[in-house]
């Protein structure tokens, strides 16, 4: 077997409505895809895709313990002021690391999403 890329990641939210209201309001994503009736929502983001879901809510459950996605943005103090300014919860206040600079937040349902700025090389 051969990996060739990652194909989406996907994130179990238990309000819909609210989700997409963090999502696309305060991260200006922009869906591409609204599949089964609105439960699954796909945000195409360079090559890859981001995804929300609550169609399984008894089986995937939101956590904070999960994996996080990384949202590699244009400028980082703009967007960390942003989500200052929306009352987002910061988890992991911004730090700065040989590599990026990165802050890592929650969604509505606890979900960890990290806004992150890679070093120009």
């Amino acid at each position: 077997m051969k990996i060739l890329e990652l194909a989406f990641t996907g994130y179990p939210v238990t309000d819909m409505e609210r989700a997409r209201a963090f999502y696309e309001g305060v991260l200006k994503l922009e869906p591409t895809r609204i599949l089964g009736n609105g439960h699954w929502i796909e945000y195409d983001l360079g090559h890859s895709t981001f995804a929300l879901s609550n169609m399984s809510k008894d089986e995937w459950k939101p956590s904070s313990d999960g994996p996080a996605a990384a949202f590699e943005v244009e400028d980082f103090d703009s967007a960390v002021s942003t989500l200052r300014a929306s009352n987002v919860t910061f988890v992991v206040e911004s730090f700065e690391s040989p590599v990026c600079r990165m802050a890592i937040v929650a969604d509505p349902d606890g979900n960890s999403i990290a806004v992150h700025k890679r070093h120009p090389r």
